[in-house]
């Protein structure tokens, strides 16, 4: 398989007005699309995170799958992200709405990450990786 553009991973939102204020004020950018049933934002590294409506998505499930508003409350996705700063980064998404899940502290892996939970019940995690050569 020969991938031909950026990587997109699309996240299912009640309210894409509603959730695209939040994902703008957290992330500190404008989506680079935004239109009826589906917004982008451009995130490092060439990678893409779409937000896209529920309704969209059942419809084009139709009945074989259940509809994914009967998940809301329940986590569905983690957005892990390599910041310079996750602590600021952390901050502006809880004062957009987010809900701390842990403060930035040193995890097992060797990342500086903090989480927090979107408030479509994403989780969504800052992170800084830990310098090559420094501990063990």
């Amino acid at each position: 398989m020969e991938m031909t553009g950026p990587v997109e991973f699309i996240v299912y939102v009640a309210d894409q007005e509603v959730a695209t204020a939040f994902w703008s004020e957290a992330l500190g950018q404008s989506p680079s699309l935004h239109v009826p049933g589906m917004t982008e934002f451009a995130l490092p590294g060439g990678a893409v995170l779409g937000l896209m409506p529920e309704a969209g998505v059942a419809a084009l499930l139709g009945a074989a799958l259940p509809d994914p508003a009967g998940a809301r409350g329940v986590p569905r996705a983690e957005v892990y992200l390599i910041v310079d700063d996750p602590a600021a980064c952390h901050a502006r998404a809880l004062t957009a709405g987010a809900v701390e899940l842990s403060p930035l502290a040193e995890r097992d892996w060797g990342d500086m990450v903090a989480y927090c939970l979107a408030p479509d019940d994403h989780v969504l995690a800052f992170a800084s990786r830990r310098q090559q050569g420094s501990g063990s």
